[in-house]
């Protein structure tokens, strides 16, 4: 049989490939790394993973409540996006640790990957730089691979840089080191191009906190070179890079227009205050059992309709928060479990340097938690949980080989 770890690599290398080109392939992918990874593991080994059963319970209550949901359709889309979290996180408790060269490849290859999706964008760009200039104006983003997400798209770039720093004492020899920095280098020209807040908020994060980690250790020099290098950065994408220079003109308009009492859904940071607001009203008068999964898009129209009627279909937004989305859907007591489940990998952590990776990627996941639904689409899970386990493992969250074989 094929060694686990082998399989388990070229899974996850696929999952990457779905990710930017299929759907479907992503769908198979973690299907496959999730059999693969438990297929010697006696189902009563599984009760000794905790997270996973607190995963199990918040969304069996996304199942149950299709029973008060009309809309059996939408109920079925919501449900099928959480299907990964009753396999993923098992999956990756059992999973066995990647040995160093398994490492490097992986790190290799994602990084092709995503400078082929980054590649993609720029050569749309210049494409026709004039006009891409002049739709960053009214917040139109560029193309991006996976198409017409350009959230996961920036995050999943952030994020792979944020590993990547992780990984660099495993990337051994000169050149391999001049690889994966030079990969890095273009994601982050990347990250800038495209512009998206959340891609630009979670690497500047990152290396605000990195800073302040290398400071209070070893390497203080570095740390306050990370610093200051963060506004000069910032400062030269703003004068070379016209996509960044008129996002950020963007955001001071659309301050600017909300402190002056303009709620319209061309601004998009306006349009998730009003999701925020309406789901509100609909949370405070159904606090036990949420409307039902597949009735939120539903009784959120009937909300806009109320009180925002020249709102169009495409700024009718569920709440941009996952956790007003399981409280809108399921109930507070739902939320509460939810809640539980987003903090309980942070009793996981101690003190070095694996926790401090851990923890500002759980932080900045956190945070996409706070101001998008990312669970309830499929690119957003797969993002969210994939690199949440992936540093879960590496901060030692396995399961114990107590496993009998039968």
């Amino acid at each position: 049989m094929a060694d686990k770890s082998n399989v388990a690599l070229v899974c996850i290398l696929g999952m990457f490939a779905g990710f930017l080109f299929s759907r479907a392939a992503l769908s198979i992918s973690m299907f496959l790394f999730g059999i693969n990874a438990i297929r010697d593991v006696p189902p009563r080994e599984w009760l000794r993973q905790k997270w996973w059963l607190l995963g199990l319970a918040w969304v069996a209550i996304f199942a149950i409540s299709g029973l008060w949901s009309e809309d059996k359709g939408q109920w079925n889309d919501h449900l099928q996006t959480k299907l990964p979290f009753l396999l993923l996180p098992l999956a990756f408790s059992y999973q066995p640790r990647f040995s160093g060269g398994q490492l490097r490849f992986f790190t290799i290859s994602v990084a092709v990957m995503l400078l082929i999706s980054a590649g993609y964008t720029i050569s749309i760009f210049l494409s026709d730089p004039v006009y891409y200039i002049n739709e960053y104006k009214v917040s139109h983003m560029l193309p991006t691979l996976p198409k017409k997400d350009h959230i996961r798209s920036s995050m999943a770039a952030a994020l792979f840089v944020i590993w990547c720093v992780y990984a660099w004492p495993q990337m051994t020899g000169r050149r391999m080191k001049l690889v994966v920095g030079s990969c890095m280098a273009l994601l982050v020209v990347y990250i800038h191009v495209l512009a998206a807040k959340t891609g630009l908020v979670s690497f500047y994060l990152f290396l605000a906190a990195w800073g302040v980690y290398l400071s209070f250790g070893k390497q203080k020099l570095l740390g306050i070179a990370v610093i200051v290098a963060m506004p000069v950065v910032l400062f030269i994408g703003m004068r070379s890079l016209p996509t960044l220079r008129e996002r950020f003109v963007y955001i001071g308009y659309t301050i600017f227009m909300y402190r002056h009492n303009e709620r319209t859904d061309n601004l998009g940071d306006v349009a998730r205050l009003v999701s925020y607001q309406l789901s509100g009203k609909l949370i405070a008068a159904h606090p036990g059992t949420g409307v039902g999964a597949g009735d939120m898009k539903h009784e959120m129209d009937a909300m806009y309709e109320r009180y925002y009627p020249q709102t169009d279909e495409h700024g009718r937004l569920l709440p941009h928060n996952q956790f007003l989305v399981v409280a809108l859907g399921c109930g507070i007591p739902a939320m509460i479990l939810f809640i539980v489940w987003v903090f309980w990998p942070l009793t996981k952590i101690r003190r070095n340097r694996q926790s401090f990776f851990f923890f500002i990627v759980w932080f900045i996941l956190f945070i996409q938690l706070m101001i998008e639904p990312v669970l309830e689409v499929q690119f957003g899970v797969f993002v969210y949980l994939f690199f949440l386990l992936l540093m879960l493992q590496e901060l030692g969250e396995r399961a114990e080989s107590k496993i009998i074989s039968e």
